[in-house]
């Protein structure tokens, strides 16, 4: 595990949220209450509009985002939010968690989304699902605007090291379309239109893969202003010194050692790292090797000693004196508040 984007990948949680045939018909909106801490979002066919309406965005909610036919949305956040055909469309229904869906009066819908556990092939109870369509434009229409076809994954995320990702990313993050087309949605597209054994399985992978490349396109927008550490990896002396902070934590590196390995004077590389970086290369080791204990105190049995063996310090004291001056709490607390 070197770098902080291969561990995302290792604690999100894909919960095979797909809308594979909820074509939706304008006018249509829908409001996100799930609660969950990562979803990604994008359009087979149609355009929307992302719009976040948590309670820091004011009665009117924030600016809404456009959604083209591929590009990708990141929501970073358990706030609610909006998708819809055109900012001005009211919600027709909400999603909560458990994928439990009412109209925003509360009344709860059962068949009419599949969104929604239902029957795609039994859309006829609200006016904004598309029911049947012709086989050769699955897509379809309305007064000539085409029906919606929403691809939505929903993530658990859990891990102090995947929180430095999440920390780099606005509200909501688009990724423009590219005009060389993205592969894995492109499998996606023709996975969906399949009726095989696994495909759930497949398709979980295979948004998996759009999320984590689809963060690695944002990252590299210049409106993005990338984390230091995503961009630290371009660099041939500083990135070799991350993958092996992030690779052996449990070495006893010193700034001599990491310079060498990296094949810079000693002076040199902590020049280098200290300006890519804002922070000296010891300081960031000891910030990495405690998310990385903080994770193994929330996910494993081990006990404090063998996770400060892990993660480079001598014992359990020497751990927890550092754990302290960085977390705040000593590693025994923050695993019974994890646990909680």
């Amino acid at each position: 595990m070197d770098d902080a984007l291969t561990a995302l990948l290792h604690d999100v949680r894909p919960r095979g949220a797909l809308f594979d045939r909820s074509l939706l018909r304008p006018p249509w909106s829908l409001r996100f209450e799930e609660g969950t801490p990562l979803a990604l979002l994008t359009m087979l066919s149609g355009r929307a509009w992302v719009t976040s309406v948590g309670p820091a965005d004011g009665p009117g909610g924030a600016e809404p985002v456009p959604l083209d036919p591929g590009d990708v949305v990141i929501v970073v956040g358990s706030d609610p939010y909006v998708v819809a055909d055109d900012p001005a469309t009211a919600p027709l229904a909400v999603v909560h968690e458990g994928n439990r869906c009412t109209t925003p009066d509360g009344a709860l819908l059962l068949d009419d989304l599949p969104m929604c556990g239902g029957d795609p092939d039994a859309l006829d109870g609200l006016p904004m699902c598309a029911g049947d369509t012709d086989p050769a434009d699955p897509a379809g229409a309305t007064d000539g605007r085409p029906h919606g076809v929403l691809l939505k994954g929903t993530y658990q995320v859990a891990g102090s090291v995947s929180a430095r990702v999440l920390d780099a990313l606005p509200r909501i993050a688009r990724i423009p379309a590219v005009p060389e087309g993205r592969p894995a949605l492109e499998m996606i597209s023709r996975e969906i239109r399949r009726d095989a054994p696994g495909q759930q399985v497949v398709l979980d992978r295979l948004l998996d893969l759009l999320l984590v490349s689809g963060l690695r396109e944002w990252f590299e927008l210049p409106e993005a202003r990338a984390p230091s550490w995503y961009r630290g990896h371009a660099d041939p002396v500083v990135g070799r010194a991350l993958k092996l902070m992030h690779g052996e934590p449990a070495r006893p590196w010193t700034v001599a050692s990491l310079a060498t390995a990296a094949g810079a004077s000693r002076a040199r590389f902590a020049q280098r790292f200290t300006e890519l970086m804002g922070q000296p290369p010891m300081t960031y080791l000891t910030e990495w090797r405690i998310c990385q204990a903080a994770d193994l105190l929330a996910h494993t049995d081990d006990t404090v000693e063998a996770v400060s063996r892990q993660v480079g310090y001598a014992n359990a004291y020497a751990l927890s004196v550092a754990f302290k001056r960085t977390m705040g709490i000593r590693p025994t607390e923050h695993r019974r508040t994890v646990h909680r």
